[in-house]
């Protein structure tokens, strides 16, 4: 999101009763499009960010992304690696939607991303506990091995949302539904959209080989609020994926097929991946890939789509949506 070009934009959401609600990590792709979801939807909102010099950028970013001027919006100072501020953060709430996660380097240290995930979502759910909140942590991470050497980010989401599952099981009156969106595609400038900025911007000499799960934000935030407010959700995990895993080389098709000449530096050629292996001793962005080069990752979303009603949007159009979005920030 981008307080450079303001848009306003339609949410596809379910109507639920007006609830007070705190966002974790609004200064976030996900937590910021979450507090937009919830104040087009009436509710009143509070969020995180660890300094407070970040409200005005947070409130700029939020006007940009068509939240009305008279928001219903608190913005609350509360550092998931610290104990002040979170029980404050969570008094009064009826819910919380936990989408806050530290921030991700390139290639972060285990202990880097784990500790403060995991003591992260714990801080935040014994606060949630206390305050008498209905619904509680939403997380991002699939199920992994990880034992398996798989990168920090990956491996401080599954321990934290593990860890989440085992303070409910042992805690009596608190609730948990569980998010798990593949990667994230949607509109203004995120980390998660770096892939389609370099192949727009022919940083990309050939497309690695490699297929995951997309998703839009907004359907994100969308699944996020469902998932908080249905009674069907309680104790239950939802994956947010739109259709089916695509490889590097279809997105790129798409891009070509939907942006014409503005797609003209995205590259055509896949990268052998026994070429890719090779390149991964020197190249730090195929090391990251490491055994995701040559697969293909799919799922489905059937969960969240028979339980919670949730229609996430063509990914065709995220990606479209994305890439109109990265031109004009560009030329902003």
């Amino acid at each position: 999101m981008s307080a450079a070009r303001p848009a306003r934009h339609s949410y596809r959401l379910a109507r639920f009763l007006i609830a007070e609600v705190l966002v974790t990590g609004g200064s976030g792709y996900i937590g910021s499009w979450c507090v937009l979801a919830l104040l087009a939807d009436g509710h009143t909102v509070r969020t995180t960010v660890r300094d407070l010099e970040k409200e005005p950028a947070v409130r700029a970013m939020l006007t940009a992304g068509g939240a009305p001027s008279d928001a219903k919006l608190t913005v609350l100072p509360a550092d998931l690696e610290q104990d002040a501020g979170w029980r404050e953060a969570v008094e009064g709430c009826d819910y919380v939607l936990h989408v806050a996660s530290p921030t991700l380097t390139s290639v972060p240290k285990d202990d880097e991303m784990v500790v403060p995930a995991r003591d992260g979502v714990l801080r935040v759910l014994r606060a949630a506990r206390g305050a008498g909140v209905k619904s509680r942590v939403f997380t991002e991470a699939d199920w992994s091995d990880v034992d398996a050497g798989i990168p920090a980010y990956r491996k401080s989401k599954t321990l934290a949302e593990k860890a989440a599952w085992r303070f409910v099981d042992e805690h009596s009156g608190i609730e948990l539904a569980v998010v798990n969106p593949v990667g994230v595609l949607g509109s203004d400038y995120s980390p998660s959209l770096g892939l389609v900025q370099r192949m727009l911007a022919g940083d990309l000499p050939a497309l690695p080989k490699f297929a995951m799960g997309y998703v839009d934000v907004r359907d994100v935030a969308d699944l996020h609020l469902r998932a908080m407010t249905d009674p069907a959700a309680a104790g239950e995990r939802f994956l947010a994926i739109s259709g089916h895993s695509l490889w590097v080389r279809e997105i790129a098709a798409v891009l070509r097929e939907r942006l014409g000449d503005r797609a003209a530096k995205v590259p055509t050629r896949e990268l052998p991946v026994w070429t890719a292996r090779a390149l991964a001793r020197i190249n730090p962005g195929l090391r990251i890939l490491g055994p995701q080069l040559g697969r293909n990752y799919d799922a489905t979303s059937a969960k969240a789509q028979r339980v919670l009603g949730w229609s996430p949007r063509p990914i065709e159009d995220t990606i479209a949506d994305t890439a109109e979005s990265l031109l004009a920030l560009k030329a902003a």
